[in-house]
């Protein structure tokens, strides 16, 4: 009977029938939720939010989230905004496969890695993507593309320095963990829309690299995404 308990008990642990994930193919944000989750092990609703078509400043969708942002988690009755907030929920609820290293100073690594990348990347990215154009109009052609890059270059010339100490065949060493989830799709991203020259940091090319092979990285991509959240 023991036995059955806690049997029961992992499979608790390790089902996920009211997971809803609330996102944007194309978003970096929603993109390193897809892949802790996929990480995880972990199956949930793909609800497409498009952000395209302004889908976000839906009322529905203001209920979620009064800032419309993605992505959104709704886990039960448990609504958890901002993709950190997210993976940090995870992480305590769904012990699987851990995102965090025991390590205390890999721990402390990988959360760093994540808070560069949310407050010096992904807001300067965004910012990039709505002042561009107007750059180019009052500097000329091409300016734009080179504030967006040097702005995000600071920040990745910084995460160069910190993992370069510990990263192998990922940025903390041989395993997958959270600083991986943040780096992969905004290396990704980053890439494809403002042509960021990855040999100016080669640990994080190196790593980047290694993403590529990953399955459940490639099954989190924009492209493998159902055609409606595009």
């Amino acid at each position: 009977m023991e036995q059955l308990n806690n049997q029961n008990q992992r499979d608790t642990m390790n089902s996920s029938p009211e997971l809803v994930l609330y996102n944007f193919s194309h978003s970096s944000c929603s993109w390193r939720v897809r892949f802790a989750l996929n990480l995880k092990g972990l199956d949930y609703e793909y609800k497409a939010v498009n952000l395209a078509k302004g889908e976000q400043f839906s009322t529905e969708f203001e209920k979620l989230n009064p800032l419309r942002y993605v992505p959104v988690l709704v886990d039960g009755d448990v609504v958890v905004s901002d993709s950190l907030a997210i993976l940090l929920y995870l992480e305590e609820k769904y012990p699987q496969r851990a995102l965090l290293p025991d390590d205390p100073r890999r721990k402390a690594l990988n959360l760093q890695v994540a808070s560069v990348v949310c407050s010096s990347i992904q807001p300067l990215h965004m910012l990039a993507l709505v002042v561009h154009k107007s750059i180019e109009e009052k500097v000329g052609p091409g300016e734009g593309l080179l504030w967006a890059q040097s702005s995000i270059e600071k920040g990745f010339f910084a995460l160069e320095k910190l993992v370069k100490d510990f990263a192998t065949s990922f940025a903390t060493g041989e395993a997958l963990y959270m600083a991986d989830v943040f780096l992969a799709p905004q290396i990704a991203t980053v890439v494809m829309r403002f042509n960021i020259d990855m040999s100016n940091f080669p640990v994080l090319s190196r790593v980047y690299e290694s993403y590529k092979t990953v399955p459940e990285f490639r099954a989190s991509s924009p492209e493998a995404q159902p055609v409606a959240g595009s």
